[in-house]
């Protein structure tokens, strides 16, 4: 199988240009990139059409990935809880390798055939939960063995990649794929279908949790209060939604712990 996401760069000689060359050229290649997940938006909303009937009724979201793909996954479900107040088990990411594989690369991990099934057997999936692999090829062993055993189980499987005609797509109950075209370098799939990957699971969550009743308006006001400055931001949503006086609101936000919980008690 040809893989675009292997293909050369339509670039040459990238040592011998100067740094705004390099800056202007790797610019000028992301540029292409929304327009690339634009054109995947009607599988998107496939997926979480689904997905989110199945998350009303306590199922949960998983990424499986390896590398890049899987940083990208734990990246986004560790956003969750921050972002929306959800409970961290609502989405979960899994990397092949495991927890070291977040910063080291784990050698032959993505390989393994056996170990995304062992990895999602932890958490004990069942038919109301859906599993998304990330890959950019589309030729992991680690994800497409995963999805094909979520399949063989009645788990509902949806991808994220980057190749037409990738095997991946194969084990995807809802495919997504974004043709991102050769990287600047060579292959260094961190670089456009990363963006790519990362703009798609931003899609993905956020509209999930905004179906699931996280946000009001366009407010987090379930997001956790875990800094100074995210205590201000929901002072201020408080006092805009209730005309309450700043101390007041703020009193209600630490009382009640939420800018919901506060503004329902103001």
């Amino acid at each position: 199988m040809e893989k675009i996401t292997e293909s050369n760069s339509l670039y040459r000689h990238l040592e011998q240009m100067s740094v705004r060359e390099l800056l202007d050229n790797i610019n000028a290649e992301d540029q292409k990139v929304a327009l690339a997940v634009q054109k995947a938006i009607p599988q998107i909303e496939a997926l979480v059409e689904q997905l989110v009937p199945k998350m009303q009724e306590g199922g949960r979201l998983f990424y499986i990935g390896a590398g890049t793909s899987g940083r990208l996954g734990i990246l986004d479900a560790s956003e969750i809880p921050p972002t929306f107040g959800a409970p961290p088990e609502w989405v979960v990411g899994l990397i092949a390798g495991g927890d070291r594989a977040i910063r080291n690369p784990v050698e032959f991990a993505e390989d393994s055939i056996d170990q995304a099934w062992a990895d999602l057997s932890a958490w004990q999936p069942d038919e109301r939960d859906t599993v998304i692999g990330i890959a950019a090829s589309g030729t992991t062993p680690y994800v497409i063995h995963g999805l094909k055993a979520c399949q063989e189980r009645g788990i509902a499987t949806g991808c994220i990649t980057c190749n037409p005609g990738a095997p991946i797509l194969d084990v995807a109950d809802f495919p997504v794929l974004v043709v991102v075209g050769p990287e600047f370098v060579t292959g260094s799939s961190r670089m456009k279908a990363g963006t790519a990957q990362k703009m798609v699971l931003n899609m993905i969550s956020t509209s999930a949790m905004i179906r699931l009743g996280r946000v009001q308006d366009n407010k987090m006001v379930d997001m956790q209060l875990s800094n100074a400055k995210l205590v201000d931001r929901g002072t201020r949503m408080i006092v805009a939604a209730t005309g309450l006086e700043y101390e007041r609101a703020q009193y209600l936000l630490l009382r009640y712990g939420s800018v919901r919980a506060a503004i329902q008690a103001g």
